[in-house]
């Protein structure tokens, strides 16, 4: 990569980085435990980077944790989520794909560890003719 954007990147927790690498596999994404510590995890999709740390005690149920990635095509990522077959109740769940009445078309992931990931695009305005 010749130049660099600036990101912000979230760091979530998670019971155990071994189910979670298999987890965020299945949704397309690439990577798994550090070589510096096998208690810390990073996962790239394409420009999407996530970070795991490990919390043996978390609770799924009781988690508070997430995080919003915006991309350019929504679709493309629903669809390969889609692929996994997740349940749309419980934990892990998808959300359907909507579009939200704040201008976004978004989607929901949460993980087996109660993480919320919401995935959207902005919707672009018609252009009238």
């Amino acid at each position: 990569m010749s130049h660099h954007t600036d990101s912000a990147i979230p760091i979530l927790p998670c019971r155990s980085i071994s189910a979670t690498t298999g987890f965020y596999k299945q949704l397309g994404f690439e990577g798994g435990a550090h070589e510096f510590s096998q208690d810390y995890a990073i996962f790239n999709r394409g420009t999407i980077e996530v970070h795991f740390f490990t919390h043996a005690e978390l609770v799924p149920a009781q988690s508070w944790a997430g995080c919003y990635i915006r991309v350019g095509d929504v679709r493309n990522l629903y669809q390969a989520c889609l692929a996994a077959g997740l349940p749309d109740s419980g934990i892990p769940r998808m959300h359907p794909l909507e579009e939200k009445p704040w201008g976004l078309r978004e989607f929901a992931i949460v993980d087996p560890d109660g993480n919320l990931l919401r995935i959207g695009e902005v919707i672009q305005p018609e252009i009238a003719p």
